[in-house]
C-alpha cells in the first residue's frame, strides 16, 4: 500500500462513533429499527453467553436502540419475510434479508466452518430427505426432525459436533443456504425453507468476494490492512490484495491510525452522523463492533481491551466476560456484572483515566436491568483503576 494520509485519533473515534451508529440518542426499537439496525450494521455477531441479561447481539441492539433484549429476535424473526438470517460474516453472525442473495449464490463454493468434513458423513440423500421435511413439515427445529441415524461427530481439540445425522445435515443445510434459520426457541433454532421465511429476493449479480469486503468496511468502519479477527472468513481477500485493488481504483480510501493502516469507505470524511446525544452512558458487549479490532480502540480511543473470557482465572487483568462503558464519545471504564434473580450485581467496575460519573453509571444500570426483565440493581462497587500488567 502506498502511504496513507493521517488520520488523527479524535477524528477515527468521531468517524467511528457515527459510523457504527454509537452517536446521537438512542432510537425507540421497534421492527423498523430493528430493520434499518441490521441494515446499517450488516452483521452482528453472534455469542451464547449471558452472563449479566443480555447475550452480545442483544447487548449490540440496546446500545443503539430503546428495546428490551428480547426484542431484537423477537422483530427479526417476527412475521414474514424475516428481517434476518444467519451465516457466517465475521465468525456466525444475524444478517440482514437483503444480503441472503449473495450468502446463497456463494454458498455452494465457500468450505465455511468445517462444511468438507461434515458433508463426508452426510449423503446427498439424507441432506434431501431432510430439506423435504422442512418443506412439508415446517418450520422446523432439529428436535423436531425424524430420526435418520448416527454418524461420526467432529472432533475439533476436544470440541465435539452432534452424531445426530438429521442435525448435521441440517449444518450442511444452512451452510449452503438451502435452509435458514427462521426464529429461535427455547428448545433450539428454527429451520425453513428461504423462500418461505424471506420471500422473493433479487438475484446476486457480481462478485461475492468483492462485495463481501465493502460490506465488511462498512461494518467496522475503519478496517486494518494487517489481518486478525476483523477479517475471518475474508482472510483470503486479504491474502490476495483486493482491497489494495479497490484502493486502486478508488472504491476504497486507505487512511492511518497512529503507525497501523486501515480501509475505509469512500468519501468517508464527507459522511455525516447524528449530533443530538442525550449524554446517556452505554453498555457494550464484548463483540461489539468499536471493539473488533483492539489495536484501532487504542489507537483512537486510548483504551486497552481484553475479553478474556478463554483466559484463566488467574491470568486476567479484569474478568472473564468484562464490558466497556462509553460516555460522551469516550470509553471511560469497564463492567462485570451477573444476575442473581431479579437483580443484576456488579462484581468489578474499573475506571479509565479519570472518574467515573456515577449518576451516569446509575442511570445506566437501572435502565438495563429494567429492559432485562430485572426488578433492582445491588449496591454497586467503587470504581477501581486499572490493574497492573
Amino acid at each position: 500500500m502506498r502511504d496513507a494520509p493521517a488520520l488523527a485519533p479524535a477524528d477515527a473515534r468521531r468517524f467511528l462513533l457515527g459510523q457504527l451508529g454509537l452517536s446521537g440518542r438512542r432510537r425507540r426499537g421497534g421492527p423498523k429499527a430493528v430493520a434499518t439496525l441490521l441494515a446499517e450494521r450488516r452483521a452482528i455477531q453472534l455469542d451464547p453467553l449471558d452472563p449479566c441479561a443480555g447475550k452480545n447481539p442483544e447487548l449490540v441492539a440496546m446500545a443503539r436502540l430503546r428495546l428490551r433484549r428480547t426484542d431484537l429476535f423477537r422483530h427479526a424473526y417476527a412475521g414474514r419475510p424475516k428481517l434476518a438470517f444467519e451465516h457466517f460474516a465475521k465468525e456466525r453472525c444475524l444478517l440482514p434479508r437483503s444480503a441472503f442473495s449473495a450468502y446463497r449464490a456463494q454458498a455452494m463454493e465457500t468450505p465455511w466452518w468445517r462444511l468438507r468434513q461434515r458433508r463426508e458423513r452426510v449423503s446427498p440423500a439424507l441432506l434431501d430427505a431432510v430439506e423435504a421435511e422442512v418443506r412439508d413439515r415446517g418450520p422446523l427445529t432439529a428436535r423436531q426432525l425424524s430420526d435418520h441415524g448416527r454418524v461420526e461427530p467432529l472432533d475439533w481439540s476436544g470440541w465435539k459436533s452432534t452424531s445426530k445425522a438429521a442435525s448435521m445435515a441440517l449444518a450442511v443445510l444452512w451452510t449452503q443456504c438451502r435452509l435458514v434459520v427462521a426464529g429461535r426457541r427455547p428448545e433450539g433454532k428454527v429451520f425453513d425453507l428461504p423462500e418461505r421465511a424471506l420471500g422473493p429476493l433479487e438475484a446476486f449479480e457480481g462478485d461475492f468476494t468483492q462485495w463481501a469486503l465493502h460490506e465488511r468496511v462498512e461494518a467496522a468502519g475503519l478496517l486494518g490492512r494487517a489481518g486478525g479477527p476483523c477479517w475471518s472468513m475474508l482472510a483470503s481477500a486479504r491474502k490476495a490484495e483486493l482491497a489494495e485493488a479497490e484502493v486502486a481504483a478508488g472504491r476504497l480510501e486507505a487512511v492511518r491510525v497512529g503507525r497501523r493502516r486501515y480501509y475505509a469507505p469512500p468519501g468517508f470524511r464527507e459522511r455525516r452522523f447524528r449530533r443530538d446525544d442525550d449524554g446517556a452512558m452505554r453498555l457494550l458487549g464484548p463483540l461489539d463492533p468499536l471493539l473488533w479490532d483492539r489495536r484501532l480502540v487504542h489507537d483512537a480511543f486510548g483504551f486497552e481491551y481484553l475479553w478474556e473470557v478463554y483466559k484463566p482465572a488467574a491470568k486476567r487483568r479484569w474478568a472473564w466476560y468484562v464490558m466497556p462503558l462509553l460516555h460522551e464519545g469516550r470509553l471511560v471504564g469497564r463492567l462485570s456484572a451477573h444476575r442473581e434473580g431479579g437483580t443484576l450485581v456488579v462484581d468489578g467496575l474499573w475506571r479509565e483515566n479519570a472518574p467515573l460519573d456515577r449518576r451516569s453509571l446509575r442511570a445506566l444500570l437501572e435502565d438495563h436491568a429494567e429492559r432485562c426483565g430485572l426488578v433492582s440493581v445491588a449496591r454497586v462497587p467503587r470504581a477501581r483503576t486499572n490493574p497492573p500488567r
